[in-house]
């Protein structure tokens, strides 16, 4: 028996009126605030206008939820078009169920569009918000605990967590009128919020040490989201589609995370863009760079290039051990 657990909500939903206020969506929006936050620093640090990184997120982020939700229903139909299934519950969002990979595929998507308008370079601005969407993915994991979902195997650490029956946004009762515990398990939600967060950590620092370009801090971020997901997916025992007998979403982990590293290698080398607010075009700017005139600051402390010195055509190579 153990001697600790974590505890779980009892209810992951709040009637206010008429209007039901959920813990899952309350947590997916504070993790696209703080996700944009980081971004803003990051993206005008690097030579970029103010107010930019809110103009790409008002395309961004609604594509990513789209993109999340068709993910999940594709990967997960059971519930909308099995045996018993109600179609309309495909479109119940607030319900919970977003795919990060179909997420991020489609939010891409949509942060390409807005970048395109706006003249801006896509891989360099998908490195400045690398970090951002590690902590967003963390704090979207809250909404999970709230809701008593995605957790591993049972287990008796002291860490395990404690989890309840659920019906309809919060704990079953039991005849004595207290909630229902379905046992004790392994908190994978916790795992990944953590992880997301060192990962995070690890993007900035070799952000700053080996001044990635060209998308690379992206390609990292994915690198080492897939490496956690993976193991993290072993855990967990909720119902999941598989491939040859292994969780769909382990296969999408090394699939997608190859590929990052595949990227990195190809990329390495490769000088940081010069990012230029006051020389763009338009429509149709480059993808390495975005004007040609003189250089800006950018976030890693110490930087030494002179303005101008360094363009993105410049094939010379960075620090010793680029990765």
């Amino acid at each position: 028996m153990t001697l600790a657990a974590i505890p779980s909500p009892t209810r992951g939903v709040w009637e206010l009126g008429p209007f039901p206020i959920r813990a899952y969506a309350l947590c997916i929006i504070a993790g696209i605030v703080a996700a944009c936050w980081i971004a803003e620093r990051r993206w005008v640090a690097r030579g970029g206008r103010p107010g930019e990184v809110l103009d790409i997120a008002v395309w961004a982020v609604p594509s990513g939820i789209v993109g999340g939700r068709l993910y999940h229903v594709v990967t997960t139909p059971q519930p909308y078009f099995g045996e018993g299934g109600d179609p309309l519950r495909a479109f119940a969002i607030w319900e919970g169920g977003l795919g990060i990979w179909g997420a991020i595929a489609l939010g891409g998507v949509g942060a390409w569009i807005a970048c395109r308008r706006r003249g801006i370079p896509l891989p360099a601005f998908g490195d400045a918000i690398a970090p951002g969407l590690l902590v967003a993915q963390a704090i979207g994991r809250l909404g999970n605990w709230f809701n008593n979902e995605l957790y591993g195997s049972p287990t008796d650490l002291p860490w395990a967590l404690r989890v309840h029956e659920w019906d309809g946004g919060r704990a079953a009762l039991g005849a004595d009128g207290q909630p229902v515990v379905a046992g004790l398990f392994h908190p994978t939600f916790l795992y990944e919020l953590l992880w997301c967060l060192a990962a995070a950590a690890v993007v900035v620092w070799a952000d700053r040490r080996f001044r990635l370009s060209h998308g690379r801090a992206f390609a990292l971020y994915v690198a080492l989201y897939c490496a956690g997901r993976f193991w993290i997916e072993l855990l967990r025992i909720d119902p999941a589609n598989t491939v040859l007998g292994v969780r769909l979403n382990v296969v999408t982990a090394a699939v997608v995370g190859l590929l990052a590293v595949a990227y990195l290698v190809w990329q390495r080398g490769r000088p940081r863009e010069v990012i230029h607010p006051g020389d763009r075009t338009g429509d149709g700017a480059d993808d390495d760079t975005a004007g040609t005139g003189g250089g800006t600051a950018d976030e890693a402390p110490g930087s030494t290039d002179a303005p101008g010195a360094r363009r993105s055509g410049d094939r010379s190579h960075d620090a010793p051990g680029q990765s």
